[in-house]
């Protein structure tokens, strides 16, 4: 399960439509307790691809997200892009470019007149689960 506070979840949305018509992406980090995944940080990264179908995270920009959560003691818990014309559910693109099956992958989908959000998670056969996801 991964906690998202609405707050988070009201800033991906905007940042997601603010980047129309290219998707968006980002990390997240946060906390573990057990099973439930706890964001604290959002990190907003450019997509380097500024393109409506896929998108590169800038490295010198993952790079200095991932020293600041180390920084302040977080866990990279996962990344989240946005879909801005299909649905919220991982493409054949982000299955073969999934890396680590223990992140979490959000995907905001803006195809609908509402957002929707889903967590998902990939494992090394590419095999995809929904993940809980609780917006507090």
């Amino acid at each position: 399960m991964i906690e998202l506070t609405r707050d988070d979840y009201e800033k991906i949305v905007n940042y997601a439509k603010k980047g129309l018509p290219f998707e968006v992406c980002g990390l997240f980090g946060g906390v573990l307790k057990g099973d439930k995944k706890i964001v604290k940080k959002l990190y907003f990264l450019t997509n380097t691809d500024k393109s409506e179908e896929h998108f590169s995270m800038d490295p010198k920009e993952q790079f200095a997200a991932v020293k600041d959560m180390r920084k302040n003691g977080l866990e990279l818990i996962g990344n989240f892009h946005s879909h801005p014309s299909s649905p919220s559910r991982p493409s054949e693109e982000d299955k073969r470019l999934a890396y680590d099956s223990a992140s979490s992958y959000l995907i905001l989908s803006l195809e609908q007149s509402e957002p929707v959000l889903n967590s998902f998670k990939i494992d090394g056969d590419k095999n995809v689960t929904k993940e809980e996801l609780v917006i507090v």
